[in-house]
């Protein structure tokens, strides 16, 4: 329960094509005697079809709410090719938040090469979700974010950090908002579920699309020689989806995520705007 948790940025530097965000001032709240009814998750977003992009798709469509083109999930940037950063621009794509700390950043010997002005053009903004020198938090999950357990806790810590990425895809312009952190499993599942909660989607809906990314990158791992995680047994799987899940949700149906973001700093107007961004089908008219 949500309740049980106590709730008390770095911007990567800019340079040309990329963007910084200011630091706020935040005010935590968290939990209430909110509930929210779960319907049944919506037919699922579609895979995004951008060259060399890892767990990554258009939210459009779920719960019949969410509008095609305006909130993508994905995995690490740099596994993107230079056709794939094409193709995002050609389905609309124009920002892109990462969700990781400036020393998680960089290209990998494995990564595809890519030319500058492949990524320059868009608008990419660094906004962690987590500051890696809190010791007490890194203990509790580190090295980095992996359950729907800890999401509460991580929620609690930098409501300010959350309103960074929120008010993020608020001001973005027009087109697609690309969500990702390294796996886009868990630091962007949070994000993810913060924003598709405070546009009223329900927990059950948040919940069968974070099973959908841990689904992805477990499929990905089995296939390496190498793997970041050790890869999960179906009948693992299975066991920790339900887990996950019914922690993911037990969290979701007892937090409002209107209320956190706008003790956090965001505006009744802002707060009105993300909703129709996300839900509005004449959106940006």
């Amino acid at each position: 329960m949500v309740g049980s948790h106590r709730l008390a940025s770095a911007a990567r530097p800019a340079r040309r094509g990329i963007a910084t965000l200011s630091a706020m001032d935040a005010v935590p709240l968290f939990g209430n005697d909110l509930t929210v009814d779960a319907p049944a998750p919506g037919p699922a977003a579609p895979d995004a079809p951008w060259e060399g992009a890892v767990n990554a798709r258009d939210l459009g469509g779920i719960e019949g709410s969410i509008q095609p083109g305006r909130l993508y999930r994905m995995g690490r940037s740099e596994w993107l090719t230079e056709a794939g950063w094409r193709q995002a621009w050609e389905q609309g794509v124009r920002t892109v938040v990462d969700l990781r700390h400036p020393s998680e950043l960089g290209r990998r010997g494995t990564d595809p090469l890519v030319h500058p002005r492949a990524v320059d053009r868009f608008v990419l903004l660094n906004l962690p979700t987590e500051d890696p020198s809190d010791e007490e938090f890194m203990a509790l999950c580190g090295p980095y974010l992996s359950s729907p357990e800890h999401y509460g806790e991580n929620l609690r810590r930098w409501p300010e950090k959350f309103a960074r990425v929120a008010r993020a895809f608020v001001t973005a312009p027009a087109g697609g908002v690309v969500i990702h952190c390294a796996a886009g499993r868990d630091r962007t599942g949070l994000v993810v579920a913060l924003l598709l909660s405070a546009a009223g989607i329900g927990p059950a809906a948040t919940s069968a699309d974070y099973a959908r990314a841990v689904t992805a990158m477990n499929e990905r791992y089995r296939g390496q020689e190498t793997p970041r995680e050790t890869p999960r047994t179906e009948d693992e799987l299975a066991v920790w989806l339900t887990r996950a899940g019914r922690q993911l949700e037990d969290l979701l149906s007892s937090f409002d995520a209107v209320r956190y973001l706008r003790d956090a700093g965001l505006t009744a107007t802002e707060l009105a705007a993300l909703k129709a961004r996300l839900t509005h089908p004449s959106w940006p008219g």
